[in-house]
């Protein structure tokens, strides 16, 4: 268990607030990102660290997506 280190694709508002759009998996695959059901400050609880967690919907599957410090990972 632990951090999966993922690039995003991302859209930033003049507010500040970053939306993801889309991810690209250890092996190249690229995941559109569905919707996104909730955005908050939290841990992550498997893979350690503090940061924004969104909680997407990526092919059908409701999955943690966590930015912490500029650096975006999944946990597994």
């Amino acid at each position: 268990m632990g951090k999966v280190f993922v690039q995003i694709t991302a859209e930033h508002n003049v507010n500040g607030e970053i939306r993801p759009l889309s991810l690209r998996w250890t092996n190249g695959r690229i995941y559109p990102i569905d919707r996104i059901l909730d955005v908050r400050p939290a841990a992550s609880l498997k893979g350690g660290g503090q940061g924004m967690r969104y909680t997407c919907r990526i092919a059908g599957k409701e999955v943690y997506l966590f930015c912490d410090e500029g650096r975006w990972f999944i946990e597994r």
